[in-house]
């Protein structure tokens, strides 16, 4: 379980990214941060290992706050993925993946058996492992960075705005590929977008986000069409707007009637 406890965070030129936020991230669930630029969304992932600090307040893994572990370890045993996937241009794909075992210092040979391992369990063909990353399409690179934060073994997933940058067949695909990862694995999953029909297709529970970094609303998928908080969620996530949401039995849909995600059971 990971706890947001009353965070906090100002820059030193004085922007206050989050204010005063609290939540907490159930085990193997999937809690998506939505909100618009300058929300604090990414700095709320930061701050889970240790890559940005708060102001104030603290973020507890496990009833553990992460500043009791040494920020260097706490990244090795947290997977992230990021929109450019931040593969390293000059490694293989099967190099790329077995980076995190390899810092852990596990022997080149077992690093990339799992290497092999988990580039299955997204889906990417053994013969892949031996390009780089200029020679796999944008979907494909993407499979790589989420295959190279489950390497690490960990029990949580950081995830960036990682599919903001594919084309939307394939970000349906890799959408899809989550929430079996988060089945399959039993994977406690931070998801940042902008997307609101990303967030209703992954989510458990979405945390709305205010511009200024203050929670404007925290609820399932069905909690946030049925009863949106203010105007300013009814608002962002479509009601009242040309591609009003509705439920239709257990499936969210736009205006169009495509199917933007399935609701909670």
């Amino acid at each position: 379980m990971i706890e947001f406890e009353g965070i906090s965070k100002r820059y030193s030129d004085g922007t206050l990214a989050v204010d005063d936020v609290s939540f907490t991230v159930e085990e193997q669930s999937i809690v998506v941060l939505l909100g618009s630029s300058g929300s604090g969304k990414s700095t709320l992932l930061g701050m889970v290992n240790r890559m940005i600090e708060p102001t104030r307040g603290r973020v507890l893994i496990d009833a553990h706050p992460v500043t009791d572990t040494d920020p260097v370890q706490l990244r090795r045993s947290i997977g992230y993925v990021l929109q450019s996937s931040g593969l390293l241009p000059h490694r293989s794909v099967i190099d790329n993946v077995a980076t995190v075992p390899r810092l852990k210092g596990e022997t080149r040979a077992a690093a990339r058996a799992k290497a092999l391992h988990f580039m299955e369990v997204v889906g990417l063909e053994a013969s892949l492992g031996n390009r780089f990353p200029a020679q796999l399409s944008g979907g494909q690179q993407q499979r790589v960075g989420v295959a190279r934060a489950l390497a690490g073994e960990s029990d949580i997933l950081l995830m960036d705005e990682p599919f903001g940058a594919v084309d939307p067949i394939v970000r349906l695909d890799l959408q899809r590929e989550v929430r079996r990862l988060r089945r399959d694995l039993a994977k406690t999953i931070i998801f940042v977008t902008h997307d609101i029909d990303e967030a209703f297709a992954l989510a458990d529970r979405i945390v709305v986000l205010r511009p200024g970094g203050r929670i404007a609303q925290i609820g399932t998928p069905t909690q946030l069409m049925s009863e949106p908080a203010d105007e300013f969620v009814s608002q962002f996530i479509g009601a009242g707007s040309s591609r009003r949401l509705r439920i239709e039995g257990s499936l969210v849909v736009d205006a169009t009637g495509r199917i933007l995600g399935a609701l909670e059971k």
